[in-house]
């Protein structure tokens, strides 16, 4: 982890209510798709944790997707090109893309498609044919799909009105993905819990979690694993689909 200052390069809505920022500063700590940074807003107490969702090592520029749901995000919205903004970076531990095969799927739900777009990158780098499977709630909330299409991503949508692609959820997509060979799943936690239930094969679930201080001090975003309890933020987002416990 490093304390850093990040300048504002792009912030533009790329659905509805979401927003694409790409950052320039030090980006040499976040070495794994599915880490996170840990930004502090002027006049907000805590700061705002946000997966990377690309990083360019040689450009050294990092780019995040975000939603509005608050006043500190909507401040973000606004944020024009030249912003300073201090930022913990190089936080939790990020995808394992060792572990998954040739076929591997990727399940996003909402914000939790961001940070697949750099997973996506690194499997199809290292030779995978690689598939995802986004949802959301409408047609004006979907975006990635095409981004991921661009890369050579093979993706199905689906949406919770059938307004884009299929109608229902991601389980209820699964199947236009075929046959796979792990899962990497990142979003709202009933999301995560239903494809657990529905994946046959291993697979890394990284878990979103409201968070006090972001570097595992606070214990405040702790989740229970088959080993004890395990700290989003620092043991974390990443988890093996065999350590997880869900709540009922």
């Amino acid at each position: 982890m490093v304390e850093t200052i990040y300048t504002v390069a792009e912030n533009e809505r790329i659905a509805r209510d979401v927003y694409k920022m790409r950052l320039c500063g030090d980006v040499s700590m976040l070495t794994a798709p599915g880490m996170f940074i840990n930004i502090a807003l002027p006049g907000r107490y805590l700061r705002r944790p946000i997966s990377v969702h690309d990083v360019d090592a040689d450009g050294g520029w990092l780019s995040i997707v975000y939603k509005v749901v608050g006043a500190g995000t909507d401040d973000m919205s606004r944020m024009t090109a030249g912003t300073k903004l201090d930022v913990l970076s190089g936080l939790g531990n990020g995808f394992d893309t060792s572990k998954s095969g040739e076929r591997p799927l990727l399940l996003g739900g909402g914000l939790g498609t961001a940070p697949l777009y750099m997973l996506a990158k690194k499997l199809l780098g290292e030779g995978r044919r690689v598939s995802a499977v986004l949802g959301f709630a409408s047609a004006d909330d979907v975006f990635g799909a095409d981004e991921l299409t661009s890369l050579g991503v093979s993706v199905a949508v689906a949406t919770v009105d059938g307004s884009a692609g299929v109608r229902g959820f991601v389980t209820d997509a699964m199947p236009e993905a075929g046959g796979y060979t792990f899962t990497y799943s990142c979003g709202p936690t009933p999301m995560m819990k239903a494809v657990y239930g529905r994946a046959a094969t291993g697979g890394e679930y990284s878990f979103e979690a409201r968070m006090g201080c972001g570097f595992g001090a606070c214990l405040g975003c702790s989740v229970k694993t088959v080993g004890g309890s395990k700290r989003v933020c620092r043991d974390g987002p990443v988890l093996e689909k065999e350590e997880i416990v869900w709540d009922d």
